[in-house]
Order: structure tokens, then C-alpha cells, then sequence
């Protein structure tokens, strides 16, 4: 459990480092993130660090696939922790 919680940690900092970096590159002009990136990073597991960079950051909130995609990752992942407290001990 430990080291899922380990893991948890270390993906949302990056999910949220991943935002604030893109839009540090964004302003500047410099070399962007793709975007599935920033979008695999939440999917492992940085749902809740990459939302709220997103928010942090006001970086992507323009963009329809990501004002609703984030947040249906992050639901995706609180059900899956839902089911896995409550039907895997």
C-alpha cells in the first residue's frame, strides 16, 4: 500500500509539474508538451495533480477535451479506488 501511495504522490506532481512547465513554455514560445502526454500523465495516475495545474496554472481551460476529459479521468480513477476499497481486501 505504501508504495501505491508513493506512486499516487510522484504521478500527480508530475501531472501538475507537467502543466505549469507547459505553460512556462507556452508563454515563452519555447518547446511544448503534446498534449496526449499531458493527457497519459493524468491517465497514470496524475488525474488530480493535472487538474489542478490546469486551474493553477489557467493552462488548457480553454480547451473542451481537457475542461472534460480531466475531470473524467479523476472520476475514472476515485471509482476504480472505490471499487478497490470496497470489494478487493
Amino acid at each position: 500500500m505504501n508504495i501505491l501511495i508513493i506512486y499516487l504522490v510522484a504521478a500527480n506532481l508530475a501531472g501538475l509539474l507537467a502543466m505549469g512547465l507547459d505553460k512556462k513554455r507556452a508563454k515563452e514560445g519555447g518547446w511544448r508538451i503534446p498534449e496526449k502526454t499531458l493527457f497519459l500523465v493524468s491517465f497514470l495516475g496524475g488525474s488530480l495533480g493535472t487538474l489542478l495545474g490546469m486551474y493553477l496554472f489557467h493552462h488548457k481551460t480553454r480547451h473542451w477535451y481537457f475542461v472534460v476529459g480531466m475531470p473524467l479521468i479523476l472520476a475514472f480513477h476515485l471509482a476504480l479506488a472505490w471499487l478497490m476499497l470496497t470489494f478487493i481486501r
